[in-house]
């Protein structure tokens, strides 16, 4: 089982193509890091992207090519949290239509959500998207790196940006639980 799940990370690592924005050390540092997480931590099942850009200059995100800042050089969990929550906005692209049905169902659960930083996320659609999004990167992070660690990502993030959209996932992880189930968007 162990040389499965090493075979399988060394294949996610040769078909991802991470590369920098400016080459400044700290890019090609966090690069580094991110090549060894993968390698350590088999997220294969997971991956919609191909390519991986590390900006310093940037804040993270998903589109038109996923997008990683250094902030957290030498923060495993930290930067890991952040790849697949960026990978995650690709999947719930992919199921769009079920995407607008669980943000319908979770407009009636939470009838006022902020928009904007540091409690929303851009847009009210964003930050119900959200909302979905957060509670697949926690259940990732728990699958792929435990208990522990995913809830010191989670509380990290609940006191750092997208602060109500955290929170809100943490206490209410059941009721967005059953609206994920509903529309099968458990990647």
């Amino acid at each position: 089982m162990i040389g499965t799940l090493a075979v399988a990370a060394a294949l996610v690592v040769q078909a991802i193509d991470i590369d920098t924005a400016h080459g400044s050390e700290a890019e090609h540092r966090t690069a580094e890091q991110l090549r060894a997480l993968l390698q350590r931590y088999n997220i294969s099942p997971w991956l919609f992207t191909r390519r991986v850009r590390i900006d310093e200059r940037a804040i993270p995100h998903s589109h038109p090519v996923l997008t990683l800042h250094t902030r957290h050089l030498g923060q495993d969990i930290l930067l890991l949290s952040t790849f697949l929550h960026e990978e995650l906005h690709w999947f719930l692209d992919s199921k769009a239509e079920d995407t607008r049905a669980a943000v319908a169902d979770l407009e009636k659960l939470f009838p006022e959500v902020p928009v904007g930083f540091p409690e929303g996320a851009d847009s009210r659609q964003s930050t119900y998207e959200h909302l979905l999004l957060t509670y697949l990167e926690r259940d990732l992070l728990v699958r792929v790196v435990g208990d522990a660690e995913a809830s010191s990502a989670m509380n990290f993030w609940a006191a750092d940006h997208y602060r109500w959209i955290y929170r809100t996932m943490l206490e209410g992880t059941k009721e967005i639980g059953t609206i994920v189930a509903r529309y099968k968007l458990q990647p």
